[in-house]
């Protein structure tokens, strides 16, 4: 995979611009508000909402400067377009582990990991040994407490 791609799902990339969005158009203009009335009270090295507000709006442009950047690079793959056994990008997949576990992942594109959700990203060691594979295949993923044999067991495009 091209390393200097933003690789990425429509539902991550949606989030990117929804959050773009709102930065721009709803948090940043109330911070300029803000700042503008706090200016307007004079002596500004002591005024907190002016600090406040100058450093928040560094913040937000910083946020919006990256955001700018992930959403140009962006590569959306649709994982519903995609089809086949071997472990790509977007893809979900069923492993066991050593104990007998079964674990799903789904391989999402660095904007848009959430454990919690079973989402990692394609980057990650556990991605990394997976991708490629397919179904009964076994991996090695070197973690920081070792290494764990997982078994794939299914891959789906979801």
């Amino acid at each position: 995979m091209d390393q200097a791609k933003n690789y990425i799902t429509p539902v991550g990339f949606q989030k990117l611009k929804d959050e773009y969005h709102h930065l721009l158009h709803v948090d940043r203009p109330k911070v300029v508000e803000t700042v503008a009335w706090a200016a307007g009270n004079g002596d500004r090295s002591e005024n907190a909402d002016y600090i406040y507000g100058k450093r928040r709006l560094r913040e937000i442009d910083s946020r919006l400067r990256f955001l700018t950047g992930r959403l140009e690079k962006a590569f959306i793959v649709d994982p519903k377009t995609l089809s086949g056994d071997k472990v790509v990008f977007g893809a979900t997949i069923t492993v066991l582990n050593e104990d007998e576990e079964e674990i799903t992942y789904q391989i999402v594109g660095e904007d848009e990991w959430d454990i919690k959700l079973s989402k990692i990203s394609w980057k990650s060691p556990v991605a990394r040994a997976l991708l490629g594979k397919k179904v009964g295949d076994e991996v090695i993923v070197k973690k920081p407490q070792g290494e764990e044999v997982l078994t794939i067991q299914a891959v789906e495009f979801k």
